[in-house]
């Protein structure tokens, strides 16, 4: 390399001038090469036509400026050996780096001519002072589809655009083309972060992660202009995820908690709707987990509902604390005992000596009149009732009922015999009649109940009929009558469910009313644990008390593979058991230790 003036009109730019851009801004080199010529020599090469400038292409224009204002300066150039390509590449970027910023586009071109010349990216970096993820940067333009390029080159797509579009595969890139052009209002056009989130399909951080990178087997996309980088897979990430969680729950459980609520994804815990009250005060731990995949835990907060609660009960008790929120609802209890008393109802069908020992001791317990009636199954709602009215173990019973009626003569008279007795129109509306005598309403129990408005017995002509039959006749008409009596929502109907070792499996199927009457979310998890296994349970720990249930009512429908066969819940064993430590029995559930004569029972049984 010598260096040389050399006249301006043998100078011209050469092709391998990275600068494409912006060569042409030169009022800045204007004052001070008026005052002062060229300090810097350009460098330059040979060619046929003179020399060619590989750096100093601002220089160069603001000398041609100068000389169309009749200011001539010589102009001092380092020249270079010939056939030196890589070299002079190398230079022309060197220059410009230190000057004014080349675009994205002139630096990748540069760098890949370079690399393609043989130079690994490692010696591209380390030569002009950047970091490799520089060079990749500039690089990953390389993927960019030609209209792009050309419309980023063209001044109409801002660099952060075609940073965010090196994600994008080119089917996608040709997608988001098609969209500016359409002015397609579902696709964005103009904002780099939205437009990120369009090309990724997701927005899952591995920042946000709380297991091992390692057990993630899908590919993780990195942002090589920022620090982002995401799991493509959005239901592996979520299993992970929901199954890290499970073990944070357990984890808080285990310290001593009193209690783990974890919220569904995207649902969000509002601080003024808490208040804050330590661990020993018996305060909860809520794990929120947002649409991105974070999560946060919030240590020592009780709801203001909860909190108002507790205050609440302080006052009344003396400074007690009231027990957690009950594992189920006033339906669901309902719902459970009524068909726990309809199956121990049909199975004390078959055990007239049961029966017998149950009605001597309802005279010695019973009330001052020992008046025995029939209980009429009270249902909270329509929906609990027509579950119980179409079960089998009602059916059952109501089918003891019409043959021991028959036995007494107590069927219902038609309507023909009721005109022939002389019944009015009045009395057919109100109801059936018994041997002449008009009701208001007959439930068909063999006991009356309390819904059997205005019926008669003729108390004499049911003893002739007793009279008539033989010991184990009686015993039949017994056992129904000590069946129907027999209390819903009772601690008999636990005792006796125990001794029968009631199997509900013969009693009960899985339907439609009990899964709508089940609200509580951890309960709901126990029960996917149950049928679908620890895992199934764990990867779907936030997921929605709907998309929980689904995942029951799948296993139980074949759609989905279940764990166990003949599935009931927990609730419906004998005694029945729960799924969280807030699960509180009602009555029926109860089965208080057995004395000397419920053994008695039970050997009879």
């Amino acid at each position: 390399m010598k260096l040389d003036h050399i006249n301006l009109d043998q100078l011209q730019i050469s092709p391998l001038n990275v600068r494409k851009r912006g060569g042409g801004e030169v009022a800045d080199l204007l004052p001070s090469i008026r005052a002062m010529g060229i300090i810097q020599p350009l460098l330059v090469r040979a060619n046929c036509e003179g020399y060619e400038i590989i750096a100093g292409q601002r220089r160069y224009n603001a000398l041609k400026a100068l000389a169309e204002e009749g200011i001539t300066h010589p102009v001092p150039c380092a020249i270079m050996e010939d056939g030196d390509d890589a070299a002079a590449l190398e230079a022309s970027l060197a220059e410009n780096f230190a000057r004014l910023p080349n675009s994205e586009l002139d630096e990748y071109r540069a760098f890949a001519d370079l690399i393609g010349k043989g130079m690994a990216v490692e010696a591209v970096a380390a030569r002009f002072g950047v970091s490799e993820r520089y060079v990749k940067q500039r690089m990953a333009i390389a993927g960019i589809i030609p209209p792009i390029l050309k419309a980023y080159e063209e001044g109409d797509i801002r660099p952060d655009i075609i940073r965010a579009l090196t994600l994008a595969s080119k089917k996608k890139q040709k997608e988001w083309w098609k969209a500016i052009k359409s002015d397609d209002p579902h696709v964005p056009t103009h904002s780099a972060h939205h437009l990120k989130q369009w090309i990724l399909g997701a927005k899952l951080l591995t920042i946000h992660a709380l297991f091992d990178e390692a057990e993630y087997t899908k590919p993780i996309i990195g942002d090589l202009f920022g620090e982002e980088r995401y799991f493509s897979d959005e239901k592996l990430f979520w299993e992970l995820q929901n199954t890290a969680i499970a073990a944070k729950r357990d984890s808080y459980r285990i310290e001593g908690w009193a209690s783990v609520h974890i919220l569904e994804i995207g649902e969000r815990w509002l601080s003024w709707e808490h208040v804050r009250v330590p661990f020993d005060k018996g305060g909860y731990v809520f794990i929120e987990t947002a649409m991105d995949g974070e999560v946060k835990c919030h240590e020592g907060y009780l709801s203001q509902k909860d909190y108002d609660r507790r205050q609440k009960a302080k006052s009344k008790d003396n400074g007690t604390t009231k027990a957690a929120r009950p594992e189920l609802t006033q339906a669901m209890e309902n719902y459970l005992g009524l068909h726990r008393h309809a199956a121990v109802q049909a199975e004390l069908l078959s055990k007239p000596d049961i029966a017998l020992r149950l009605s001597v001791a309802h005279m010695v317990a019973g009330s001052p009149l020992w008046s025995v009636k029939a209980d009429h199954r009270k249902a909270n709602n329509d929906a609990v009732a027509e579950s119980v009215a179409v079960s089998q173990a009602v059916a059952a019973v109501s089918e003891e009922q019409k043959a021991v009626r028959e036995l007494l003569g107590l069927n219902p008279i038609t309507e023909d015999a009721e005109q022939e007795d002389g019944a009015d129109a009045e009395d057919d509306e109100a109801g059936y009649g018994y041997y002449g005598y008009a009701c208001v309403r007959d439930s068909g129990n063999l006991v009356p109940s309390g819904n059997d408005y205005g019926l008669s017995r003729d108390l004499a002509m049911i003893f002739d009929a007793l009279m008539e039959m033989d010991d184990a006749t009686v015993m039949r008409v017994l056992t129904l009558a000590i069946a129907e009596s027999l209390s819903a929502h009772s601690t008999m109907v636990g005792k006796l469910g125990a001794i029968f070792q009631t199997d509900m499996r013969n009693w009960w199927q899985p339907e439609t009313t009990f899964f709508d009457l089940l609200r509580d979310k951890e309960a709901i998890n126990g029960m996917v644990r149950e049928v679908s296994g620890e895992n199934a349970a764990d990867c779907n720990v936030t997921a929605t008390v709907k998309v929980q249930k689904k995942i029951v009512t799948d296993c139980l429908e074949g759609k989905r593979t279940s764990k166990v066969a003949n599935w009931i819940p927990r609730y419906l064993a004998f005694p029945a058991q729960g799924y969280t430590e807030r699960f509180a029995p009602s009555m029926s559930v109860v089965v208080p230790a057995m004395g000397e004569d419920d053994d008695n029972l039970a050997k009879v049984a």
